[in-house]
C-alpha cells in the first residue's frame, strides 16, 4: 500500500494558488477578487514561511498579479491554462516528500456536471510537470476539497459529495474506501453525511471538518439564531465524537464558531465557512466575511494552532465565485 497523503500542517516545499483570470467569470468581482488572492499571497509568503507559485492565465492576469504584488518576495508567477481559480480541486494532490515526490491525479467533471470549464482538465498534468514530479492518473472523479487528510491515513469526507451519483455512478461506501486506498494510501474513511447549505461542491469536507492535528478534528459550531447550517454542524459533532481516528482512539472534536448567516447580494444564503482555512508552513490564514463571529473564530484557530501565526483574511469577493482560501490552493510536501 501506498503511503498516506501527508497532513497540510506537515512542512511545504511550494503553496500552489489561483489568480482570478477571466472577466467573464468574475464580472464586477474580478478586481475585487483578485485583490484578495494577492494580499493571501502576500500572507502565504510573508508569515506563512511559504514559497508561492501563482498560476495566472494570459496576459492581462499576469500584468495584474504583477501590479498588486508589487515585487513582493517568494512569489512566483507561473503561467497555465485553466477554467478557473479552483486549484484544491482542479489540480493534483501531491505526495510523498523531496526524496520520493509523487502526485495523484483524477477525472474532474466540474462537480458533478455544474460548470465544466474550457482547461480545468489539464490543470493537474500542467502542476505537476511544473512541479517536476510524477504525476499518477486515476479514473474516477475527486476533488481535493471533497477529502481531508492527517497524515496517517485517516481520510474524513461526506457521503453527499463523494456518494454523489453525479460523480462516479454506483459507488458505494466500499467502493470509494478501496478507491480511496489505492489512489492516496486512506487506511480509514471516516464519513461524515451533509455540507453546507447551497454549496455547488454538494457539500465539500474542507467547508465542514478539517483535522487540525493527529486525532482532533475541528467543525464548526452555530452563530445566531438564524444560522442556516445549525443542524448541520450539530449533526457533525455528534458524528465525529463517535468515531476513531487512524490509530484507533476515539477522535477529539473542537468547535470552532460559523460565520452565521451570510448571503449575497439578492439575499441568498451562501456556503461561507471559515473552515475553508490553509494551514502553511508558519501560519493559519482563514478566510473572514465582515461577519461579527470572525474574532471568535481565529481566536479558536490560536488555541489549536499555538505555534503558528493565525491571520484573518477577507474573503467576500472570491465567495462570490463559490469558495475561498482552501479552494483555491494545493500544497506540495516538502
Amino acid at each position: 500500500m501506498i503511503a498516506p497523503v501527508p497532513a497540510e500542517w506537515s512542512p511545504h516545499s511550494a503553496m500552489w494558488l489561483g489568480f482570478p483570470s477571466h472577466g467573464e467569470l468574475w464580472e464586477d468581482n474580478l478586481e475585487p477578487a483578485q485583490a484578495e488572492v494577492v494580499e493571501l499571497a502576500k500572507a502565504l509568503a510573508g508569515p506563512g514561511d511559504e514559497r508561492v507559485r501563482l498560476l495566472v492565465c494570459g496576459d492581462a492576469a499576469e500584468a495584474a498579479a504583477r501590479r498588486l504584488l508589487d515585487g513582493t518576495r517568494n512569489v512566483e508567477l507561473v503561467r497555465g491554462q485553466f477554467g478557473d481559480i479552483w486549484l484544491r480541486d482542479t489540480g493534483p494532490i501531491f505526495m510523498g516528500g523531496a526524496e520520493t515526490p509523487s502526485a495523484a491525479g483524477f477525472r474532474f467533471n466540474g462537480w458533478g456536471g455544474k460548470y465544466v470549464l474550457e482547461g480545468d482538465e489539464s490543470v493537474a498534468e500542467q502542476l505537476a510537470a511544473a512541479a517536476g514530479v510524477p504525476l499518477t492518473r486515476h479514473d474516477f472523479v475527486l476533488e481535493g476539497g471533497a477529502v481531508d487528510h492527517d497524515g496517517l491515513g485517516a481520510v474524513l469526507t461526506t457521503r453527499q459529495c463523494l456518494l454523489n451519483p453525479n460523480r462516479n455512478p454506483g459507488w458505494t461506501e466500499a467502493a470509494a474506501e478501496a478507491a480511496l486506498a489505492e489512489a492516496l494510501g486512506a487506511r480509514r474513511v471516516l464519513w461524515l453525511g451533509d455540507g453546507l447549505a447551497n454549496d455547488h461542491t454538494d457539500g465539500h469536507v474542507d467547508n465542514l471538518a478539517r483535522f487540525v492535528a493527529p486525532g482532533v478534528v475541528a467543525c464548526p459550531v452555530a452563530f445566531g439564531r438564524d444560522d442556516p447550517n445549525a443542524d448541520v454542524y450539530d449533526a457533525t459533532a455528534r458524528q465525529l465524537a463517535s468515531m476513531t481516528g487512524a490509530r484507533g482512539a476515539p477522535l477529539q472534536v473542537a468547535r470552532i464558531v460559523s460565520p452565521g448567516r451570510v448571503e449575497n447580494e439578492d439575499g441568498k444564503v451562501v456556503p461561507a465557512s471559515h473552515m475553508n482555512f490553509i494551514i502553511a508552513n508558519e501560519a493559519v490564514i482563514a478566510p473572514i466575511y465582515d461577519e461579527a463571529s470572525a474574532p471568535f473564530a481565529l481566536e479558536a484557530l490560536r488555541s489549536l494552532f499555538p505555534e503558528r501565526t493565525v491571520i484573518g483574511l477577507p474573503s467576500r469577493a472570491l465567495l462570490t465565485g463559490g469558495g475561498s482560501f482552501h479552494c483555491i490552493t494545493q500544497q506540495e510536501p516538502a
